[in-house]
């Protein structure tokens, strides 16, 4: 099991955002998460990542740790096992492609130069980033940058992607090589949450597709 939330009441400064919800995520598995700016959409992520305690919970485990009583020494191992994409792909502006990537290993245990440039050209060759690796962020077009954000998410073999908006600043041609790469990626066992607006992310993958609506987390049904 990869997420397992039951009963979980979410709050921010004592108001509920999310209540009473139920969520399970399997291995391999793709949900979705559509609901109106301020719906919970980002509470509930930010809950997953352990950046939120829950109100209330019956049970709340993500990749074996428990939410409810996870201590704050142990919340980097845990997201040391998810991997994160942004909508405005969050890579380091003052460093180029290479240093952005292996500041990440080295920030998570790596030490070997050998064993990091090999990840961070497996990485790259796996999202079909074709760049040089010298260049700054500010010199690659936003769909390359997303590529690089992706490579990032994925350097650690994480067993969960967490994707918020991952096509909201791309172009619809940009925004359907994206869509091809999470498909790589699920289909390579690694389960994913994506939050988003773009519904035809959504009907170019398959997954259930749950709404943040009225204090509630629900499923719907594909139109």
């Amino acid at each position: 099991m990869i997420v397992n939330i039951k009963n979980t009441t979410l709050s921010i400064n004592s108001k509920k955002i999310l209540e009473k919800i139920n969520f399970r995520l399997v291995e391999g598995d793709m949900k979705f998460l559509i609901g109106k700016t301020g719906s919970g959409k980002t509470t509930f992520i930010n809950s997953i990542f352990g950046n939120l305690k829950p109100l209330e919970s019956e049970y709340f485990e993500v990749l074996g740790f428990d939410i409810n009583n996870i201590d704050d020494k142990n919340i980097p191992y845990l997201r040391r096992k998810i991997g994160f994409v942004f909508q405005d792909f969050k890579l380091l502006n003052d460093r180029n492609i290479h240093d952005n990537l292996k500041f990440v290993l080295e920030a998570t245990g790596w030490k070997d130069s050998g064993k990091i440039n090999n990840r961070i050209n497996e990485v790259l060759d796996l999202v079909k980033f074709e760049a040089l690796l010298d260049k700054f962020p500010s010199e690659i077009s936003g769909g390359e940058q997303q590529r690089v954000a992706i490579a990032r998410s994925i350097l650690n073999e994480p067993k969960l992607i967490i994707a918020d908006e991952p096509t909201g600043n791309l172009d619809p041609e940009t925004s359907s090589e994206i869509i091809n790469l999470f498909k790589k990626l699920n289909k390579m066992g690694t389960s994913m949450i994506i939050a988003t607006h773009d519904y035809n992310l959504i009907l170019k993958l398959e997954g259930e597709v749950f709404k943040c609506e009225n204090e509630s987390l629900f499923e719907v049904k594909r139109k």
